[in-house]
């Protein structure tokens, strides 16, 4: 299904069970053509320009979400020799709901040999009183590229944060190259303590997949101006990846932190 979905509506303290769909594949003139672009509840999805032959998916908040006991679920294909750029038009932002249990956001990415995925998601921001748990599961073939940038703000403007549980799981040809799980806010101990993010609101990571890392990995270095403007470190992982991580007092920092981190993220 393409082109432009019915606007979004919820029923008064109902939870929300949305999905959606990207398929990108080479369109035999040496770009990249949109086979399926299917989105419901409150994930829009637009077409939008991107660089080079990549199509570009700009993910658009048609509604409130999520909200506490809503599921929503996205799942995206990038076949053999395409390549996708994926982009968010605002923050997402985590609010408490009137349904019970915690929300639920599942990111399922598959990426095919010699294919591309920039995928660039604006922050998501845990506000008080909200529950999130997000899954991002990527599987690449050995040949695959990938830029992944991920944003976390603890709390609005002078509050703090709801709880928030985030798990990436990268998998590259047969084998595990990330399995990573965080966790913030009531009921995660110790996450504000000078041991992890001490008075940062902010904290994130760039992963850079790439064949070309087999033979010239960048070196290890660290980000930032100290404690006051935040800090991060570029590691290389086992195989052909690279990880920045950092945290900062807010999200203009950190995303600058992450921007010089490595080239091809912007």
């Amino acid at each position: 299904m393409n082109g432009a979905q019915a606007p979004a509506s919820r029923a008064s303290g109902a939870a929300v069970r949305a999905a959606a769909r990207i398929t990108a594949a080479p369109d035999g003139r040496g770009g990249t053509a949109l086979p399926v672009l299917d989105g419901d509840g409150p994930l829009a999805l637009r077409r939008v320009r991107a660089p080079g032959s990549a199509a570009g998916v700009c993910v658009i908040g048609a509604m409130s979400a999520p909200l506490g006991g809503d599921r929503i679920r996205l799942d995206v294909a990038v076949e053999p020799g395409a390549a996708l750029r994926v982009t968010a038009a605002a923050a997402t932002v985590a609010l408490p709901g009137r349904a019970a249990g915690p929300a639920t956001y599942d990111v399922d990415v598959w990426v095919g040999e010699g294919a591309e995925l920039h995928w660039l998601p604006e922050p998501l921001i845990s506000a008080a009183g909200s529950d999130l748990l997000l899954t991002t599961r990527v599987r690449l073939a050995p040949t695959a590229r990938l830029v992944l940038r991920e944003e976390q703000v603890l709390g609005r403007s002078g509050e703090r944060p709801g709880r928030l549980v985030t798990r990436l799981t990268v998998r590259h040809g047969d084998r595990l190259l990330l399995d990573q799980e965080t966790s913030y806010g009531p009921g995660a101990p110790g996450w504000d303590t000078p041991a992890v993010l001490d008075t940062h609101r902010a904290v994130g990571q760039l992963l850079v997949v790439d064949p070309a890392f087999e033979d010239d990995v960048p070196e290890v270095r660290c980000l930032g101006n100290g404690p006051a403007d935040g800090e991060g470190a570029v590691t290389p992982l086992p195989g052909p990846a690279v990880l920045a991580t950092a945290l900062a007092p807010d999200a203009l920092r950190l995303r600058r932190m992450l921007d010089s981190a490595l080239p091809g993220p912007g």
